[in-house]
């Protein structure tokens, strides 16, 4: 996660927290007049387009009082699907035992993606089972998880 996308996280989460909802990641691309917020919600229940525009308005007033956004930009809300991403060390700890995929940022034996079950989550690693082997993977290697969808 940038800096950048974890002092937006810091200063959005109360507000989808009030509207009852988790806040899973928060994405800051692009620049310029091209400049995308993609925030993902989630709750027990789902999420509803209508919660997508709740939410949005939310951050839309919290966004304008906090101006930490240079320029314009363009903000979407959204379920994080099928495919939800794991981001913090509490979302690998609810998902094990299902099957995700993980990006390195540097490569792990010439290696940045794995795929396979997560067998389980310790304080600075998860263990991901794959090809009847373990490998455990530090939480600070991962740039990117996410569930595989069951089908």
């Amino acid at each position: 996660m940038t800096a950048a996308s974890a002092q937006l996280r810091k200063v959005l989460e109360p507000g989808v927290q009030g509207q009852g909802f988790e806040l899973v990641e928060v994405e800051l691309s692009g620049t310029g007049r091209h400049t995308l917020l993609r925030v993902y919600i989630d709750s027990p229940a789902g999420v509803t387009v209508d919660d997508c525009a709740r939410v949005s308005n939310q951050l839309s007033a919290i966004l304008d009082v906090e101006d930490l956004i240079d320029g314009r930009y363009m903000l979407e809300v959204s379920s994080p699907g099928l495919d939800r991403p794991l981001v913090k060390p509490e979302d690998f700890t609810r998902f094990t035992g299902e099957m995700i995929r993980v990006r390195l940022g540097q490569p792990l034996s010439g290696r940045k993606n794995f795929k396979g079950r997560l067998i389980a989550v310790a304080p600075e690693y998860v263990v991901l089972g794959l090809d009847g082997e373990t490998l455990d993977l530090a939480f600070d290697r991962i740039e990117k998880a996410r569930l595989i969808p069951k089908f």
